[in-house]
């Protein structure tokens, strides 16, 4: 109730305060509000979207240049999907060895029974025995089906038994 009477008494001092005016002064109060909501409206609505529509403008040929990239990358992704990558070179004896001596790891053991290897190092790194795996796991999808470490007192040196199995079906 109480806001209603300030409103109220509000519209009423401007109603007094506008029949005190000349025509005059009403007609250039007029014009002078009118001026003031245009520029209120431009300021607060079609400035902001004249500007976000000339970036806009300005970023389309680089969102352009970027779509036919991907549509690009898209066309390679399929058609490489359509070609299924060739299935790695089966586990042997002499491929293991040859892995192994490129990151100097000297097997104690290595015996390879069907689709099996059973792997057994002394005395070896760590983290050069891992990274070696994770080269077969990626590179001849070869898995570990078992492993058993024995950490050494030299840091980072291990005892290790390895049962490797070759997966020649889907790439992982």
């Amino acid at each position: 109730m109480k806001a209603a009477a300030t409103i109220v008494a509000l519209r009423e001092r401007a109603l007094a305060y506008w029949l005190a005016r000349t025509e005059q002064e009403r007609k250039f109060l007029a014009i002078g509000a009118a001026v003031v909501l245009v520029a209120l409206v431009y300021a607060l609505l079609l400035a902001p979207a004249i500007e976000g529509r000339d970036r806009l403008q300005r970023s389309l040929p680089q969102l352009r240049q970027q779509a036919a990239q991907l549509q690009t990358m898209a066309a390679e992704a399929g058609a490489l999907a359509a070609n299924p990558a060739p299935p790695p070179a089966p586990m042997t004896r002499e491929a293991l060895t040859a892995s192994l001596a490129q990151r100097s790891l000297v097997p104690g053991s290595l015996t390879l029974t069907g689709e099996y290897a059973k792997v057994q190092f002394n005395n070896v790194s760590f983290a050069n025995l891992v990274a070696w795996l994770d080269a077969q796991r990626r590179e001849n999808r070869i898995q570990v089906q078992d492993a058993a470490f024995t950490g050494l007192p030299a840091a980072g040196q291990v005892d290790a038994t390895l049962t490797l199995r070759q997966n020649l079906g889907t790439p992982q």
